[in-house]
């Protein structure tokens, strides 16, 4: 028990804590200058009162100190490295943003706690950072004169230096220490009693610190919506891999496998066979850039600084044609069908189309038997239909692959995209030898 008691004596870390606290004492005297005007301008006043309005003043400006946003990031820097407490840094957060192809993400509603803008935003609580800077500097001020009092003591009493006496009196009974074995252990509890204030002092600090300097119900609040957002983009943007790169290595397995058997029979087919892994290759590099780009961005931001990933890439049902093509070339036949007015449908909903149909294509490319693949979509006045419907079973064509590794992420990443934009979806056998993906949007057409 004596040992454990002993041990907040021995560790670095009561003195660097105490260290900061005399420093805050120390940082608040050239304030006690400017507090000190009022006193001199009002000389007529009784003392106590002088003593009690320098005191108010004083307290004032350190608050209003306290105010400043660096303050509390150069504090609760201070306190990490220090005071060993675990507290967030500071963070603004950022204003909800949208999704291009899965609508809001981790919006934040105007007026709710987490709005930056609302006024029980993270600035409400504000004049938390000014109190604890006010008990920072008081215990500056008590620890140090204290712990002070405490050293010149224990320096100056041991053989009568300084012809230093102490005279203690307790309960009527007095006693003075003169020299000898007793001011030697005097001086010894002196000590002893000055590591105790140290360890007063820090423990006060790091009781404060979380309540005072760390995130407010508010800041938790948004710092929950700000996670969940940063979690929401990275779940879309595994999507977005997902849909262009597990798309362009399927087709481009296909093409390769069907450019190797008609390189000697059929050269012109092989040719064109190639220019589509190129322009697929193209396409997913851009996929794959934008996104690099964006998880770049986040952590540019993370460390204070800005980097633009880009503007994303914007394939919409206009680029279905292209789409169409580079599965051809894999020796799919392709079989299309558009109905109403596709292209009067924008936005949003068109690059969410697009990435769908890309799936259903991908997925009718891997695990289909080789038969035709019929794509239809049907923009009508209140809904976007779309279907692809594939073969199954069978053996395989030649020149394709056996089988694909399956991540099992498509459909559900699929069922996710559409839920985002309150749609249905409907996949799964058609019939014998069949299978169907059918998915409607509600939509409304652009003029």
């Amino acid at each position: 028990m004596m040992i454990k008691a002993l041990r907040p004596l021995l560790r670095r870390s009561t003195y660097t804590g105490a260290l900061f606290a005399y420093s805050a004492a120390l940082a608040s005297l050239p304030l006690l200058s400017f507090a000190l005007l009022p006193a001199l301008a009002w000389r007529s006043a009784p003392e106590g009162v002088l003593f009690v309005v320098v005191l108010v003043v004083w307290a004032a400006l350190i608050a209003l100190v306290g105010l400043a946003r660096t303050t509390r990031r150069v504090l609760v820097l201070a306190a990490r490295r220090l005071l060993h407490v675990v507290l967030p840094e500071p963070s603004a957060v950022r204003p909800p943003t949208t999704s291009p192809d899965a609508g809001p993400v981790a919006a934040v509603p105007a007026g709710s706690p987490a709005s930056p803008g609302s006024p029980a935003s993270p600035a409400s609580g504000r004049w938390r950072t000014p109190l604890w800077l006010l008990l920072h500097v008081t215990l500056g001020w008590t620890g140090a004169l204290a712990s002070g009092l405490l050293l010149f003591l224990a320096l100056a009493l041991p053989g009568g230096w300084l012809s230093a006496e102490l005279a203690l009196s307790l309960f009527g009974r007095s006693a003075r220490v003169t020299g000898g074995w007793q001011s030697w252990a005097v001086a010894l509890a002196c000590l002893l009693l000055a590591a105790v204030v140290c360890v007063l002092v820090t423990r006060a600090l790091r009781w404060s610190a979380p309540r005072l300097l760390g995130p407010s119900t508010a800041e938790r609040l948004a710092l929950a919506a700000d996670r969940e957002r940063r979690l929401a983009e990275r779940n879309r943007l595994a999507h977005e891999l997902h849909d262009s790169i597990g798309h362009t290595l399927t087709t481009t397995t296909i093409q390769a496998a069907v450019a190797g058997e008609l390189m000697s029979t059929d050269p012109a087919a092989a040719r064109a066979a190639l220019r589509s892994i190129e322009e697929s290759a193209r396409a997913a590099l851009e996929d794959l850039d934008y996104v690099l780009g964006v998880l770049r961005e986040r952590e540019t931001e993370t460390a204070g600084t800005a980097e633009s990933a880009g503007a994303a890439p914007t394939r919409t049902l206009a680029d279905l044609p292209e789409l169409l093509e580079r599965v051809r070339h894999t020796g799919a036949v392709v079989e299309w069908e558009l109905s109403g007015e596709p292209t009067r449908v924008r936005g949003t909903l068109s690059r969410a189309a697009y990435r769908i149909l890309q799936e259903g294509l991908t997925n009718a490319v891997r695990h289909g038997s080789g038969g035709p693949i019929a794509v239809r979509v049907t923009a009508g006045p209140d809904a976007l239909e779309l279907d692809v419907v594939n073969e199954t079973g069978g053996a395989p064509r030649t020149g394709r692959p056996r089988a694909f590794p399956t991540s099992g992420h498509g459909l559900p990443g699929l069922a996710e995209r559409v839920r985002l934009l309150h749609g249905e979806i409907d996949a799964g056998p058609d019939g014998p030898r069949r299978w169907r993906l059918a998915v409607r949007l509600p939509v409304r057409l652009s003029a």
